[in-house]
């Protein structure tokens, strides 16, 4: 295949935020990698975007070093360079700070903290060997304010947003800047499953545009922080959240689970 054409790598590209990124950076001229544990729908997903051609798809643990080097190594000797890094895998569980045990806490923390830094460690040297590029870690709100029922989960967001200005220090030095998002709510598929009616409509209550946000907004946000638009843009986080971050609230709804 030509090099000439740059590279996306997408983790958790199999559906939501990661296959949504993966059709923006397709457009945009791009090849994609995508990463994910989900086999089956990794392989429908990839066949949806009708690029063969420009479209990798691997199956692969993020918070498996050894997984995560052998799909680097794939990625370059299929597309041989990588110009750009989405770390999107991650998993959301839900419960009160006591009922969580240390099996979930690690099981999220591998996932989506262990995960955007093994990414970063391994693809880092070939985007360096192309001349350098960017990576967005994808974080959430819920690392920027505490909410209930999120422990592990905000906990593991808070530190992707400081792993993020980390990684930004040494990493621009070189030429790779790093930029975190924070989605708000969005409609994916994970949102729809464990967000209820009353705290759908709590939300609503709370976001001056009042309502979740897009799939393809949080792209169109990865493809800014990617692209050279941003390119005087390093070591922050933006929250993509229609605002709620400016106001917030609590989920009134949820203590009456308590």
């Amino acid at each position: 295949m030509s090099e000439t054409k740059k590279v996306v790598v997408i983790t958790g590209g199999a559906r939501g935020i990661g296959l949504a990124t993966a059709r923006r950076f397709l457009r945009e001229g791009y090849r994609a990698a995508l990463l994910d544990i989900a086999t089956q729908t990794l392989t429908e997903a990839a066949a949806s975007l009708g690029q063969p051609q420009d479209v990798l798809p691997i199956d692969c643990d993020v918070s498996d070093p050894e997984q995560v080097s052998r799909a680097v190594d794939q990625i370059v000797a299929t597309f041989g360079r990588i110009d750009a890094l989405v770390n999107n895998a991650g998993k959301a569980t839900f419960g009160k700070v006591l009922d969580t045990g240390f099996d979930v806490w690690r099981e999220i923390m591998a996932t989506n903290l262990d995960g955007p830094f093994i990414c970063t460690q391994l693809c880092a040297p070939a985007m360096l060997d192309s001349g350098g590029g960017a990576i967005v870690n994808i974080a959430s709100i819920s690392g920027v304010r505490a909410s209930l029922l999120r422990v592990a989960y905000g906990t593991s967001k808070a530190a992707i947003i400081h792993l993020t200005k980390q990684q930004a220090a040494e990493l621009g030095d070189v030429g790779i800047r790093v930029n975190a998002i924070a989605p708000g709510p969005v409609d994916t598929e994970m949102a729809k499953k464990v967000h209820t009616q009353d705290i759908r409509d709590a939300y609503h209550d709370a976001i001056p545009q009042n309502r979740y946000g897009t799939e393809d907004e949080i792209a169109n946000g990865i493809w800014f922080l990617c692209s050279d638009e941003s390119s005087y843009i390093n070591g922050q986080t933006i929250a993509i959240d229609g605002g709620f971050d400016a106001t917030g609230i609590g989920l009134p709804a949820l203590r009456d689970d308590k």
